[in-house]
């Protein structure tokens, strides 16, 4: 039988326990509510500090990022454009045979929408280590291009010769920058042009021709002929080294002299002349008109230009036809400074400084020696009666020799 005392003392251990128990209930009570709290104190803390970098990475490249070379890694758009600007090439050289890659401080490496371009391509809500890297490729198509260039080479046909011109021989610096070559030094280029013109153009030159009257004599082009347009054959050229275009016909880059610079007589025979021109004898004040080769006009009584007068004597040599005019008004000066104007029913001028051939309604004298003192101021006077025959078939752009 448990005695009272015995009782007491279950009681009190039953006590204990349950304190105990409750104290630790407390306890585990506490600590839940404190790792909840705390829980949740790192949840705002990491909730804060993404939406911190969210905010971050709106503005500001991730760490790994690299544009045309130049790392801009946490970089907003503003400064990863002044730092591309200040370290990134942005040109090629090509000289001495080699290609480079240089920084001109003058250009514009990349605009601002470029970068923000790129700046939308790696963005990311959040950070990443992810490595993004965006190449120049102008300057990568602009390296084959300047490779592609100074490996061409073009006949230039010209005259019946043929000049194979190598860019490795005549190019001296090229760059390429803002997607576009430049050609800094072409100046070898220039002058092997200049002096392709000196061996086959036909203005100044000096030839054998045979007149109607049997004779040969040795005339002289002066307005009449061509040569190289120089600036025209380089641009041909140079878009040949870029196209790949291997054959250049030169006669679609010569050039002219007087009314018109188109260039005459180019292919032509007969040193240019072809077959079809005037002649003006001025010792025996004789004209004639071939046409395809056979004499259609001739005038037994033309009246050139004085002869004691240096000024009004007619210009010898080999000019053109520049155009052709009905009713037209000569006007100049007399030697005695007065001024004329005489008006003529067809006029056909030869030189730029006003002789050519027309009627001279005005004249009485047209004797074989009436050039000598009292002849025109250049041209060559025809009668009334036979100029109709000259003008019919005569032509614009035909030589006109003066001997």
């Amino acid at each position: 039988m448990t005695s009272r005392k015995d009782y007491r003392k279950k009681n009190t251990q039953g006590s204990k326990y349950l304190i105990i128990a409750g104290v630790a209930v407390i306890v585990l009570a506490c600590a839940g509510i404190w790792g909840h709290n705390a829980y949740q104190q790192h949840q705002a803390t990491v909730l804060a500090e993404n939406k911190k970098q969210v905010a971050c990475n709106k503005k500001h490249f991730n760490a790994n990022v690299t544009i045309y070379g130049v790392k801009v890694g946490k970089l907003t758009v503003d400064q990863a454009v002044e730092k591309i600007q200040d370290k990134a090439v942005n040109k090629l050289v090509y000289k001495d045979g080699k290609i480079s890659a240089v920084r001109d401080s003058k250009l514009t490496t990349i605009s601002k929408e470029q970068v923000q371009k790129y700046f939308d391509k790696q963005y990311t809500q959040l950070p990443t280590d992810q490595s993004y890297n965006y190449e120049n490729t102008a300057l990568k198509k602009g390296k084959s291009k300047l490779k592609a260039i100074t490996a061409a080479s073009v006949d230039y046909s010209v005259a019946g010769k043929t000049f194979t011109l190598a860019a490795k021989d005549y190019l001296t610096q090229v760059s390429y920058y803002s997607g576009a070559v430049h050609y800094d030094d072409a100046s070898k280029l220039t002058a092997k042009l200049n002096a392709m013109d000196k061996e086959v153009k036909t203005l100044g030159k000096s030839y054998k021709f045979k007149t109607p009257a049997g004779s040969t004599i040795t005339v002289t082009n002066q307005s009449y002929g061509w040569g190289i347009w120089t600036a025209s054959a380089k641009k041909a050229v140079l878009s040949a080294y870029e196209t790949g275009k291997k054959t250049i016909d030169g006669k679609n880059h010569i050039y002219g002299e007087g009314y018109t610079t188109q260039g005459l007589g180019y292919g032509k025979s007969n040193n240019g002349l072809g077959n079809s021109y005037v002649v003006v004898s001025i010792a025996s004040q004789d004209m004639w008109v071939i046409v395809n080769g056979k004499v259609v006009v001739t005038v037994s009584d033309v009246v050139t230009g004085t002869a004691n007068k240096g000024d009004n004597a007619t210009p010898t040599g080999v000019w053109y036809i520049m155009y052709k005019q009905k009713d037209a008004t000569l006007r100049g000066q007399n030697d005695n400074g007065s001024n004329y104007a005489s008006k003529v029913s067809y006029w056909m001028p030869f030189t730029m400084s006003g002789c050519g051939l027309h009627d001279a309604s005005w004249r009485t004298d047209w004797s074989s020696t009436a050039y000598l003192k009292g002849g025109s101021h250049g041209c060559v006077n025809i009668r009334p009666s036979k100029i109709k025959s000259v003008w019919n078939a005569v032509k614009v752009h035909m030589p006109v020799i003066v001997y």
